[in-house]
């Protein structure tokens, strides 16, 4: 509900076509995009279903600011709308070029590099991609391997 002088407003959510309907099922009760999204999305489900924001917010632990900017958004910009906004910020330090040699050097043996020594340590790979020209910090590196699910 939005407050404007002595009247209150309900929030409502815009009538949309099958196309739509569809799309918006598909991403309340998806498990392969991020949380946030499928909240997003279950939360322009509830209003659809007749819930109001104060309501949707209860029901789901959120603020209900939180509730109304995201049906706003929805009314705004459809189903885009619910993707986040890209944000502002410090650009990557290292590109997707660094960041994959990290990943393909420590997936093949230090011996195809003539290396006297049969497996990676972290500091070991630090060292060789510096030779490379690779100059990465140990944290970075050691980040990178955990985000591939490497030891």
């Amino acid at each position: 509900m939005v407050l404007f002088g002595s009247m209150a407003i309900t929030l409502r959510v815009r009538v949309f076509g099958d196309d739509e309907a569809d799309g918006l099922a598909r991403m309340a009760r998806s498990r392969t995009l991020g949380a946030g999204l499928d909240r997003r999305a279950q939360i322009v489900r509830h209003a659809v279903d007749g819930l109001s924001a104060p309501d949707i917010a209860a029901r789901m632990g959120l603020c209900g600011a939180t509730v109304r900017f995201w049906l706003k958004r929805f009314n705004e910009r459809d189903l885009q709308g619910l993707e986040e906004d890209i944000r502002s910020g410090r650009p990557p330090t290292y590109t997707a070029e660094e960041r994959s040699a990290v990943i393909k050097a420590a997936l093949r043996r230090p011996s195809v590099f003539g290396l006297p020594f049969a497996s990676w340590t972290v500091d070991r790979l630090v060292a060789y991609l510096g030779e490379q020209g690779i100059d990465m910090r140990r944290s970075r590196v050691s980040e990178v391997l955990l985000a591939e699910g490497l030891k």
